[in-house]
This record gives C-alpha cells, structure tokens and sequence, in this order.
C-alpha cells in the first residue's frame, strides 16, 4: 500500500499558490520552446551564410566588370578614374622633377589615367595653333598690304604632331621594352598607359610656353624652349632611366639618346613653325629687276632711226 500511495498523483501547494498570486502568469509549453529553437537556429543559420552569399555577389560583379566589351562605355570609364587633386598633383610633378622621385612611383602609384594627357594635348593644340596665329598678324600688322586670314591649317597639323607623339612614340617604346624583356633581358617595363601618362604630363609645360612666345624677343623665346625642354626631358630621363639601365650599357644609351632626340625636335620644330618670322621680300631688288627687263625690251632711239632709214 505504501509503494502505490507513492506512485499517486500529488498536488503541489506551492505552485498553485504562486499560480493564484500571480493570474496573468503563463508558462511556456514544449512545443512552443521546439518553434523558438527552430527560429535561433535558422535565423543563426542565415546569418551564417550571408556573408558568403555576399561574397558570392561582389565576385560575380567584379568578375563582370572585368569582362566589360572594348565598345562599351564602363571599359573606358576606368581610364578616366582620376579627381582634380590626383591631375594637379601629376602636373606639379612635371613641372618639378625631383632627383630620385621617379614619376610613375610617386605620382601615379598603379593608376594611370587618360584624363590629364588627353586634355593636356587637346590644349597644347590649340595654344600652338592660336599663339601662331597671333604671333604671324603681330609680325605683318605694320604691312599695309597685308590682309589677314586665320591660318586653320596649323590646327591639324598641330594635332597630328602632338597625338602622334604623346601615342606612337610610347607604343614604339613599349613594344621596344617587351621586346628586350623576351630575348632574356632583365628589364623591368611599365604599362603603355602609364608611358601615355607619362608623355602626355611632361607636355604640359610646353602650354605657357607657347603663350610666352608670342613676345617678340628672339633670346627670350629661345631660352624659354631651353628651359622647357630641360624640365620635360629631366621627367622622362628620370622615368625611363632606372628601367633601361638595366639593359646593357650601349643599347640603354643609344635609347635614351632617342628618347631625348626626339622630345627636343618636336620643341624646336614646334617653335620653327608656328613662331617663324614672315619673310620680308624688299621691293627694291623687284623695281630694279622690272625696270632693267623693260629696258631690254626697249628698243633705242639711234637703232629705231636706223631701221627707219
């Protein structure tokens, strides 16, 4: 009898006193603590594999932007990925070249952009163009047989020379580099968009130097083209010597010497015909040369009798 009186159910006082005080108390149930587990885990679950599913994306995009068409507009959008201070700051940097600051290191530290040489060119086309201009109606305006007419011819030729210069010249250096690089040279070789960068910012100085060339002073004009060519020139020197030294010692002169060659005959060229002097023809040796060719034709007045008689 004992043994059943245990096994009976039994009421418990002090929860039904706490279950009186206390009306509005609820306790949870099995199932409803199994539906809050389930949630924990699968919102932890989620929470989980978020980030890979974000990962997932980031790649998947990245991989598209990557395969972007050579005709689209996102596959040029990269090389115009520069602001105003990264531009003025490549500018500063080749107007003052520095001994030991090379200007693809320092200035473009792996982002080259077609920004600055494009508009840099663009503008080095049509200071030339209009600075020749002036500079040939300042020299004939105290003609007064002289009628002007704008020259718009040396707008193209302008624009030939530079972009052929800022764009075939690095090619043809490139393809030189990679070249050596094959026949089993060490030589390290820079991305042809950063040699367009390069070119294209080390023309900049020649803008206000094309301005200042209109004052007719020949020394000064002169001394401006040295001063202009010993700045631009020191940004490619200082540039391209520490990759082409590494190249053996004759071939790395000889491309340095066409490297500079080629940079003080665009100066010098540009300055020749843009800024050349009119040539002034004396009237005097014409009159003299008319009057002596109407006296040949002249007969003389005792041969004229002659053949009268």
């Amino acid at each position: 009898m004992a043994a059943s009186d245990e096994l009976k159910f039994r009421e418990f006082n002090e929860a039904m006193d706490l279950l009186a005080g206390n009306a509005d108390a609820t306790t949870p149930s099995i199932s409803e603590s199994q539906s809050h587990i389930t949630l924990n885990m699968s919102s932890s679950c989620n929470e989980e594999y978020e980030p890979d599913e974000e990962d997932d994306k980031t790649e998947l995009l990245s991989f598209q932007k990557k395969q972007s068409s050579f005709w689209t507009f996102e596959y040029y959008q990269a090389f115009f990925n520069v602001d105003t201070y990264q531009v003025l700051d490549r500018i500063k940097g080749s107007l003052f070249p520095l001994p030991g600051k090379n200007f693809v290191w320092h200035h473009l530290q792996n982002n080259p952009d077609l920004y600055g040489p494009f508009w840099i060119c663009a503008t080095l086309v049509f200071t030339l163009a209009i600075s020749g201009n002036l500079s040939y109606f300042l020299e004939k305006r105290g003609n007064s047989s002289f009628h002007y007419s704008p020259q718009f011819h040396k707008v193209t030729i302008a624009g030939i020379v530079i972009y052929c210069y800022a764009w075939l010249v690095p090619l043809g250096l490139w393809g030189y580099l990679h070249w050596r690089k094959g026949a089993h040279v060490t030589t390290d070789v820079y991305s042809f968009l950063e040699m367009v960068c390069i070119y294209g910012y080390s023309l900049f100085v020649y803008i206000p130097t094309a301005i200042l060339w209109l004052i007719p002073i020949p020394w000064l004009q002169w001394l401006l083209i040295i001063v202009a060519i010993g700045l631009s020139g020191s940004v490619l020197v200082l540039t391209f010597w520490p990759v082409i030294r590494s190249d053996s010692k004759p071939a790395a002169c000889v491309i340095m010497a066409i490297i500079v060659s080629l940079h003080i005959l665009l100066a010098i060229g540009c300055k020749l015909y843009f800024f050349q002097k009119p040539r002034i023809t004396s009237s005097i040796p014409i009159a003299y040369t008319t009057a002596t060719q109407q006296q040949k034709h002249t007969p003389s007045p005792t041969a004229a009798e002659g053949k009268g008689i």
